[in-house]
C-alpha cells in the first residue's frame, strides 16, 4: 500500500444509523472542514456526501489523500462503504474506507475529558482516531471480497444455527430419556449422537418402556435396518440401549408424545440445516475462484485446512501484507490474552481477548483443528498443550495451537511459499 503523507490528507469520520449518517472532516492540525454534518443512509445521501468530500478537495489544494473512517456497526454501513471506496471522483485521492472496531473507539474517545454523547461528536471522534494514525486494520477491499465474506459469514450463522438447535434438543432428551442423553462418549451407543440410526430411537420409540419390553432380536433388527448394517455391533448397541431406558426417569404419558414431536421437530431442522451448509459451501468455491490466487494455493497447501476453510481465512483476511507480524494477525483474531498480574502475583489463567474479528477466529480455530487431525506436529504440540493444566484443558490447547498456527500462517503467506513439513516451523 502507497505510504501516505498525514499533513496532506483530509480525515473524515462517519457515525452511522439506520436513517442518517453524520460526517465531520478534518485536518491534521484538527481543523474542521466538515462540522458535524447529518446526511441521508441512502444512495442519494452518499452521492451528496461524495459531493461535500470532492468540494472540500477541490477547495484546499493541499489535500492529496483521504482516509475516510466509521465503526462497523452491522450491516447500516456496508452501502457507503462500499459507495466511497468505488468512488471514481476520489480516486485521485487514493481513497482508504475503514471500518473500525466500535470499541477502541469508545476507548479513544475515553481520553477526551470534555466530550459529550452525541452522534456529531462520535464523528469527530472517529476522524481524530485516524489524524492520529491508530488505525492498524486493512481498509474496506470492495464487493468481491463483500459476496465471498456475506457466504463465509452466513456459514458460521448456520453453523451456529446447528450447534444452538442440537443443544436445545439434548434438553428435551434429557427429559424423555433421561441416562441416553448423560452418556459420555465412551459409553454411548452411536459414535454420533445425531445420525439416522440415532433418531428413528428417539423418535419412533414413544416411550422408554417400549424400549425395554422389545426384545434384544427386535432392537437388533431395528438398529440393522436403520444403519444399513453399519454398526459394528449392532448386539451391544441394544443392550445399551435397553440399560440406558431401565435408568432413565419414568414420565407420565402425556408428556412422552410432545417431547417426541419436539425432538423430531429439532431432528428435522438440524437435517434443513446441515443441507443449506452443503449448498453455501458449494457456492463459497464458485465465489472464491480467482480473488487472491496466490495466498489462496498457500492456503490450500496446509494439510487439513480445506478449500472452506481456506476461502473463509481468505474473505476475512484480505491481504497479509495489511499486516506487520503474526502478533498483529492473532490481536486482528482476537487469539490474545490479556494479563492478570499484581505486583508480585501473576494469574495462570488469563481470558482470551476475543476483541478481534470473531468470523476470521472461527475459521483460524476451526482450521487449527482440521490441521491437528492432519498434521503430526500439530497434534503433537496440542497433546503436549492439553496435559499441561487440568482447567480447560481442550480450550487452551486448541488456543495456543492456533497461535502455532498463525505463526505459520503468516510466514507462508508474507513470503508466499508452499507448506512443506520440513520448513513448517
Amino acid at each position: 500500500m502507497k505510504k501516505i503523507d498525514y499533513l496532506s490528507t483530509l480525515f473524515v469520520g462517519i457515525d452511522i444509523a439506520s436513517r442518517f449518517n453524520v460526517v465531520s472532516a478534518l485536518d491534521f492540525h484538527q481543523d474542521y472542514f466538515i462540522k458535524m454534518k447529518p446526511v441521508p443512509n441512502s444512495q442519494e445521501g452518499a452521492e451528496l456526501l461524495e459531493t461535500m468530500i470532492v468540494d472540500v478537495l477541490a477547495n484546499n489544494h493541499q489535500f492529496k489523500y483521504v482516509i475516510i473512517s466509521m465503526e462497523s456497526t452491522g450491516f447500516f454501513g456496508v452501502h457507503i462503504a462500499n459507495y466511497l471506496s468505488a468512488s471514481d471522483k476520489l480516486a485521485p485521492f487514493s481513497v482508504h474506507v475503514y471500518c473500525l472496531n466500535p470499541k477502541e473507539v469508545k476507548n479513544y474517545k475515553k481520553s477526551f475529558n470534555d466530550l459529550g454523547k452525541n452522534d456529531g461528536i462520535d464523528s469527530f471522534v472517529i476522524a481524530d482516531y485516524a489524524r492520529v494514525g491508530r488505525i492498524t486494520i486493512k481498509p474496506w477491499r470492495g464487493s468481491q471480497y463483500l459476496a465471498l465474506q456475506r457466504l463465509t459469514r452466513h456459514r458460521l450463522h448456520i453453523t451456529e444455527c446447528i450447534a444452538r438447535e442440537k443443544t436445545y434438543m439434548l434438553n428435551n432428551i434429557f427429559l424423555k430419556f433421561s441416562e441416553y442423553a448423560l452418556l459420555n462418549k465412551d459409553e454411548h451407543p452411536f459414535s454420533n449422537k445425531y445420525n439416522a440410526t440415532a433418531k428413528a430411537i428417539l423418535t419412533e420409540f414413544t416411550t422408554n418402556e417400549d424400549l425395554v419390553n422389545s426384545s434384544v432380536e427386535e432392537l437388533v433388527a431395528f438398529v440393522n435396518s436403520k444403519s444399513r448394517g453399519r454398526i459394528v455391533d449392532p448386539d451391544e448397541t441394544a443392550k445399551l440401549l435397553q440399560a440406558a431406558a431401565r435408568n432413565s426417569y419414568r414420565l407420565d404419558k402425556c408428556l412422552y408424545e410432545p417431547l417426541t414431536i419436539s425432538i423430531a421437530s429439532s431432528f428435522n431442522c438440524i437435517s434443513s440445516f446441515e443441507k443449506e451448509l452443503k449448498a453455501i459451501d458449494k457456492a463459497i468455491l464458485q465465489t472464491v475462484q480467482g480473488l487472491n490466487p496466490d495466498e489462496y494455493t498457500v492456503l490450500n497447501s496446509i494439510p487439513g485446512i480445506g478449500k472452506v476453510y481456506s476461502a473463509g481465512i481468505l474473505a476475512e483476511l484480505g491481504s497479509i501484507k495489511a499486516f506487520q507480524n503474526s502478533d498483529a494477525l492473532a490481536k486482528y483474531c482476537g487469539i490474545v490474552w490479556n494479563d492478570n498480574q499484581s505486583g508480585e502475583f501473576e494469574a495462570e489463567d488469563k481470558k482470551m481477548s476475543k476483541a478481534g474479528n470473531r468470523y476470521l477466529r472461527y475459521y483460524i480455530i476451526e482450521a487449527t483443528g482440521s490441521v491437528i487431525r492432519n498434521c503430526p506436529e500439530y497434534k503433537s504440540f496440542y497433546n503436549k498443550k492439553y496435559v499441561e493444566t487440568r482447567n480447560h484443558q481442550h480450550k487452551r490447547a486448541l488456543a495456543l495451537t492456533s497461535r502455532k498456527f498463525l505463526r505459520m500462517l503468516f510466514g507462508l503467506l508474507d513470503k508466499s511459499q508452499l507448506y512443506s513439513p520440513d520448513k513448517s516451523r
